[in-house]
């Protein structure tokens, strides 16, 4: 079958949903797919390359050319809309290919909308977070989760998360084409219950199936132990955290309990330190920063307990997965996609979102339980079969079948 995807954003940016789409392509060459990929030109990137059999084209849309649009010169996003640059170029990306799937993840699908009837392609689209119903793609509103949209508290929350002369435009934009993705879109894939519920996909009688995001099946021997940045762990057990060292990830909640406890045993964050982090790091605590993927999970095979406190819907953390499996178990918050992953009491603990007190409590009854973690390891590496490419991607290849049946 001959596949084109579609991503604002591939490797060397990287991120979670990077991360999902790069494996995701490599995984369905290696079945014997066509795979090739339309992703944002970004500032020193080859415009064509090759990428484990993976033919990657790198376009430009004319958003990206306003350098004030963005905060991250390095992660020019796609637009809610139709981008005229770069519709044009996924035009000639199809005449190209000639696919007989469009898979899309997330905004980019605008600049291919229009494109659905004269490409002849079926369309897919991986909703990876919100944005389907909510500019600021996070379903919070006034720092709590949203309730669900509507439009003129949709307007002020993206006045107050973009400014006004981004936040109005950008609010119309993504009501009407969203509209139009609704229409034209042939399976819509959330990766976690709580997307599907958020997008309200139901409620709006679209096809859709709930298909997580995966690790590859070595994901536990894709580590260096020998990296040089594990000099920087502590030598005794520690706690793990790695993501956005932000609030909205729960690394304020995550101090505070750390601050509770009654154990000496160090806390690592592994990531970029937020602006909107307004706690004092307590004694014990480590943030790492730039640290590549080889060396996190390797750190993860290190640690004693993985941490995931966000507060807001995350929609389904890989990080989780990586850790389960390193055979750690994962405390987290019973929020987003995390509830789809981890099992309460088997693999980890799932603990009210925001609540340093049930947090600390949950740290410390595994520090003080060795027996327990032990089991817990066990079941987190038979957990996460289900979240390997293995399984995920025989769904994702039957979902295409089914569409072009």
């Amino acid at each position: 079958m001959r596949i084109l995807m579609l991503a604002q954003f591939y490797p060397p940016t990287i991120g979670g949903e990077e991360r999902h789409v790069r494996n995701l392509g490599i995984e369905l060459v290696r079945r014997g797919h066509d795979v090739a990929l339309a992703t944002l030109w970004h500032k020193g990137q080859a415009e064509f390359e090759i990428d484990h059999g993976v033919r990657i084209h790198r376009i430009r849309g004319t958003m990206q050319r306003i350098a004030t649009l963005f905060s991250e010169q390095g992660r020019q996003y796609a637009p809610p809309f139709p981008d005229p640059e770069a519709l044009n170029a996924i035009r000639r990306v199809i005449l190209v290919e000639r696919p007989d799937i469009i898979h899309a993840h997330n905004w980019i699908v605008h600049s291919v909308t229009p494109l659905k009837a004269w490409s002849k392609a079926k369309l897919i689209v991986t909703l990876h977070d919100y944005s389907l119903v909510c500019v600021q793609k996070r379903l919070t509103y006034q720092n709590r989760v949203c309730d669900g949209p509507a439009f003129v508290k949709c307007v002020q929350c993206s006045n107050d998360f973009y400014g006004i002369a981004k936040g109005v435009p950008s609010t119309v934009a993504n009501w009407i084409w969203g509209l139009a993705e609704r229409r034209v879109v042939d399976m819509f894939l959330p990766v976690s219950e709580a997307v599907a519920l958020g997008t309200q996909l139901a409620r709006h009688k679209v096809p859709h199936q709930v298909i997580p995001n995966f690790v590859p099946d070595n994901v536990a021997t894709l580590r260096d132990d020998e990296h040089p940045l594990l000099a920087q762990l502590p030598d005794k057990e520690f706690l793990l955290f790695v993501g956005d060292v932000t609030r909205d990830k729960g690394a304020d909640v995550l101090l505070r309990a750390f601050a509770g406890l009654r154990n000496q045993i160090p806390l690592v964050l592994i990531g970029r330190p937020g602006k909107d982090l307004e706690i004092e790091f307590p004694p014990g605590v480590r943030v790492l920063q730039g640290w590549p993927h080889e060396a996190v999970m390797a750190a993860w095979n290190r640690c004693a307990i993985a941490l995931a406190p966000s507060i807001w819907p995350d929609p389904c953390p890989t990080v989780a997965m990586e850790a389960m499996a390193s055979g750690r178990p994962v405390i987290a918050s019973r929020i987003g996609g995390l509830s789809d992953i981890i099992a309460d009491g088997e693999t980890g603990f799932l603990v009210p979102p925001n609540d340093p007190v049930a947090l600390r409590d949950a740290i410390q009854c595994l520090l003080d339980d060795p027996a327990r973690r032990s089991q817990m390891s066990i079941k987190a590496r038979q957990r996460v079969a289900e979240f390997q490419s293995k399984a995920v991607v025989s769904r994702i290849e039957r979902v295409y079948q089914e569409v072009s049946a």
